[in-house]
């Protein structure tokens, strides 16, 4: 008898629940089953299914701006480039693809915490609090909190390498109690890279497209078009220029 076997007939329910398309989590859409396909996902046990996938998203998908909170996966995989709620969605759609229940948490961080990584009038642009999410995996019969996936690798390096001594950081896109050794790594259990900057929580949603349609995205409006004809090319272009920083 397997640990699925002894799981309750409405726990079942719930994780079929969780493995299903959505408007956002769009993996039947023919880029992301060719991407599933060449990786060849399906075919690995689950630890190691989890743990390419989460790879993938973290440093195939660098650390960037997209123009909206509420892209469909199918778009971030698209333009390869996302922060936390657009890698999330991506990262949902690639689990639940692959056979693996997740919900998506929502919260808001305090901007601070992007400081650096968004600069002048960007910086002035973005709501104090503004609105950032995590994904929860269920692996080894229990939740698991995904959130380490947002910074790729070579940005992340690039922090350590400025930041060589500091242990508590928080800007630049992470909020962690030890820079130095951040717990972003997939080994079965929580992920985390922005965790200690968190303000507020929105609590669980069954998918990204119920959390936004409650609560809308970080920006409307003209601060909305801003953002999206002039402010985040040039905050794409600081995060390239500190990823590529060698001090």
């Amino acid at each position: 008898m397997n640990s699925q076997d002894l799981l309750t007939k409405e726990t079942r329910a719930m994780l079929a629940e969780l493995t299903k398309p959505t408007v956002l989590l769009d993996f039947e859409s023919p880029t992301v089953q060719q991407l599933i396909v060449e990786r060849g996902w399906q075919a690995f046990p689950e630890f190691e299914r989890i743990g390419a996938i989460y790879d993938f998203v973290r440093n195939e998908v660098k650390f960037g701006y997209n123009v909206s909170d509420n892209l469909p996966a199918s778009r971030v995989l698209a333009e390869g480039i996302g922060q936390c709620n657009t890698k999330g969605i991506l990262l949902m759609a690639l689990l639940r693809a692959n056979q693996i229940a997740c919900r998506f948490h929502g919260f808001t961080i305090d901007k601070l915490l992007q400081k650096g990584a968004i600069t002048g009038w960007a910086y002035v642009l973005a709501p104090r609090s503004i609105i950032h999410s995590w994904v929860e995996i269920w692996y080894g019969n229990q939740w698991i909190n995904l959130e380490g996936f947002i910074l790729d690798d070579d940005y992340l390096t690039a922090l350590q390498r400025k930041n060589p001594s500091v242990q508590k950081f928080v800007g630049f896109g992470a909020a962690v109690t030890d820079l130095s050794d951040p717990r972003v790594q997939w080994n079965g259990r929580d992920t985390y890279i922005q965790k200690e900057g968190i303000n507020a929580d929105f609590g669980i949603f069954n998918s990204p497209d119920d959390f936004y349609r409650k609560h809308g995205t970080n920006l409307s409006g003209f601060k909305r078009w801003v953002f999206e004809t002039v402010v985040r090319a040039q905050m794409n272009r600081n995060v390239a220029q500190i990823r590529v920083s060698k001090s």
